[in-house]
């Protein structure tokens, strides 16, 4: 394996410093695909822990006291309650620009189709005469959805955290998005405005790893205003401290993913159109410095294509600067496969969040990739699609937990209940066996529960 030399963050005015990763030739273990395809510093993550235990830990010892220093500290705004008036919320819809509205009500409306279709069914198992075990789907009963800030605005995140969840039947929701200075220290109007027109009433102005924590173990009321009680599920997208302000109260609550500062990565072969390869990796470069844009390619040729794309395009875009340090770090670059076989490997070891598949026969490839939180199929399924208006979730996993995490989805704010009910008969029949499994297992009370609705037997 050749890594091409890591270079600082470049200006607005260099080119795109898009590294190379090759794995041509070698025989790489699944362990060792996933060290090498590009990620983020792992220090970055380690020192986003220890500051995200102590916010969480200043939340639970002195609730609202806390969030309001947290607020002026990181988001500049002075707060006596976080809670968002009502009557922001019904101003912030009147004022809403009549284009963006429609634009939002279509998101909506697709995104409700899809929910509506996943919604599981409730089953009854009949295993005998009188023996009959059912899973009953059930929502829990409260969430907490957290929708990101600072450099964005994602009023499309407040439809793909709500659409499910009221899908699902959750009857109480509540939202929290960063205070914004320039909006009175209330989230960005343009989200109040997608929460008013999902119905939600419950809206918080708390940002960051402060948000997630508020939410897991809740906030005593005071004078200023009301309680903000605890919830049964966290969902949402942010950086990295909210990924990892996720993790540590997981356990405590449900959550959905790490949903952590958002990754593409696109499977292309010599077929693929490089103007369109560069679009979309800049695309995802433009939410964050951090964010990775990773092409995995058997094309030499392509890849320096698409070199030449990036550097075309990123000078023209409008957040430059960002989205050039973005490509240019250490969790962005090409990796250059042997053939399809080994860019497939890559892709399942990488399990990006967003995977894009242009190469021939496109559909027949995502058919075999396993691990991704969303897959995009051929040159007109760009994630930007899944972004807005697919009717997917953009909610998902990202470094690398889509190997075993799922996007956001109506299940998430979901229970299986299995239920019981076996008659008399129905018991006699199993019960020797439960007497015999309960001694094997020491356990012979658990016999004994048995035996004792048979008296004489």
């Amino acid at each position: 394996m050749t890594i091409t030399p890591e270079f600082p963050a470049t200006p607005a005015t260099a080119a795109v410093n898009f590294r190379t990763v090759d794995v041509r030739g070698q025989s790489l273990t699944l362990a060792g695909l996933r060290a090498a395809v590009p990620r983020a510093q792992g220090q970055t993550v380690a020192n986003a822990e220890e500051k995200v235990l102590d916010i969480i830990s200043d939340v639970r010892q002195r609730g609202f006291e806390a969030l309001a220093e947290l607020a002026l500290r990181f988001d500049g705004v002075t707060q006596d309650h976080p809670l968002v008036p009502q009557e922001a919320l019904a101003a912030a819809l009147d004022q809403l620009d009549p284009a963006v509205r429609r634009a939002l009500e279509e998101s909506i409306s697709r995104a409700r189709k899809f929910a509506d279709g996943q919604r599981p069914r409730n089953l009854d198992v009949e295993l005998g005469d009188g023996a009959v075990v059912s899973q009953n789907w059930v929502p829990v009963a409260r969430v907490g959805l957290y929708v990101p800030g600072g450099l964005a605005v994602y009023p499309s995140s407040v439809i793909m955290n709500v659409v499910p969840a009221l899908a699902a039947g959750v009857e109480s929701i509540a939202l929290a998005s960063p205070p914004q200075k320039e909006f009175g220290g209330l989230p960005h109007p343009t989200i109040l405005a997608a929460a008013a027109l999902l119905g939600i009433t419950e809206v918080y102005a708390i940002g960051g790893a402060q948000a997630i924590a508020a939410f897991a173990y809740g906030v005593a009321g005071t004078q200023a205003g009301p309680a903000l009680e605890p919830v049964d599920v966290v969902t949402g997208p942010g950086n990295i401290f909210v990924a990892t302000a996720k993790r540590l109260v997981k356990g405590v609550v449900g959550i959905d993913s790490e949903a952590g500062t958002t990754e593409i990565a696109i499977l292309a072969d010599s077929s693929a159109q490089p103007a369109l390869v560069a679009a979309d990796l800049i695309s995802q470069a433009e939410h964050d410095p951090q964010a990775a844009s990773v092409l995995i390619t058997d094309s030499e040729d392509l890849a320096a294509a698409v070199r030449a794309e990036l550097d075309r395009q990123a000078a023209s875009t409008k957040h430059s600067a960002r989205v050039k340090e973005a490509l240019s770090g250490p969790q962005s670059g090409v990796v250059l496969v042997e053939d399809l076989d080994q860019g497939i490997a890559a892709c399942d070891a990488y399990a990006a969040e967003h995977l894009e598949i242009m190469t021939r026969d496109a559909a027949a490839v995502a058919a075999r990739i396993r691990n991704a939180g969303a897959i995009f199929v051929g040159d007109y399924s760009p994630v930007s699609l899944g972004d807005y208006c697919a009717g997917s979730n953009h909610v998902l996993p990202t470094s690398g937990t889509a190997a075993f995490s799922s996007g956001l989805n109506v299940n998430t704010f979901l229970r299986a209940i299995q239920v019981v009910n076996y008659s008399r008969a129905a018991l006699e029949e199993v019960s020797s066996h439960i007497v015999n499994l309960s001694r094997a297992e020491d356990l012979p009370a658990h016999g004994d529960a048995v035996t004792a609705r048979f008296p004489g037997s």
